[in-house]
């Protein structure tokens, strides 16, 4: 068998219709329709690994994942063979050879997630599975000032769902955290160097509780500080707002 070449690729896709990236015994995962077409392309089962965990209905515009083939497929025909396989919700944006140590999750050094929430009276139909509806008022001012909050290095327990796991710390750092407005759209963009389980969807939800007028922006300096697991005050956002947008492998991440 010829030696194996890592590849390094950029994956978008819809996740409506998915349990998210990780693969499942009783549910399709991006995952899964990956491995596959990746599989028929090499001529048996290949590995393939994400850069994070995505939960169910959770979007992607740059998710990089990365495998090795025997077989000596050039980056720009292997982006056009996989899309040949996959289904219309899942492309492959670019592909390119990779170093034997490149690792798609242990070698990033953080990610942006963005997460879209409409505010209008109607949700236009079309845009129902990728922003989350809010009839409600929203205070702009006091969502940024709550978001100011989360940024710098804080243990994040509060906002946080129970993976089932053990973790190793539930430290993390955030180095940006904003929120654009544009007519009834508004998008939350947040950086750091990694994330927690439903923590993004958690900050997301409480600054949404600040800005319907329910919490005060300081009450998020209260939570971190507390460091108490996550209670019913904290609620998580849908995940159909959720976007991940970008992973980084250099330290650019902390430039807006």
């Amino acid at each position: 068998m010829a030696e194996a070449r890592r590849y390094k690729v950029t994956i978008a896709y819809d996740g409506t219709s998915y349990s998210g990236w990780q693969y499942q015994e009783n549910a399709v995962g991006i995952q899964q329709v990956v491995e596959d077409a990746v599989a028929f392309l090499e001529g048996r089962p290949v590995r393939v690994f994400g850069s994070s965990r995505t939960d169910a209905g959770v979007h992607a515009k740059g998710f990089v994942a990365h495998f090795d083939l025997t077989k000596p497929i050039p980056p720009k025909n292997l982006v056009r063979a996989m899309n040949s396989r996959l289904p219309d919700a899942v492309r492959i944006l670019k592909a390119s050879y990779a170093k034997k140590d490149f690792d798609a999750r242990l070698s990033a050094v953080g990610k942006e997630y963005r997460y879209q929430l409409y505010q209008a009276d109607i949700l236009p139909p079309h845009l129902a599975h990728y922003w989350t509806f809010c009839h409600r008022s929203l205070d702009l001012g006091a969502m940024r000032r709550a978001a100011s909050f989360f940024v710098g290095r804080h243990d994040f327990v509060s906002f946080a769902a129970n993976p089932n796991r053990v973790l190793e710390t539930t430290v993390r750092t955030i180095f940006h955290f904003d929120i654009k407005k544009a007519g009834p759209r508004y998008t939350f963009i947040v950086r750091g160097d990694g994330f927690l389980y439903k923590q993004v969807r958690s900050m997301v939800g409480f600054l949404i509780s600040v800005g319907k007028g329910n919490e005060n922006p300081e009450a998020v300096q209260e939570l971190l500080e507390a460091k108490s697991p996550r209670t019913a005050r904290v609620e998580t956002a849908p995940g159909r707002g959720l976007f991940l947008w970008k992973v980084f492998y250099a330290a650019k991440l902390h430039t807006a």
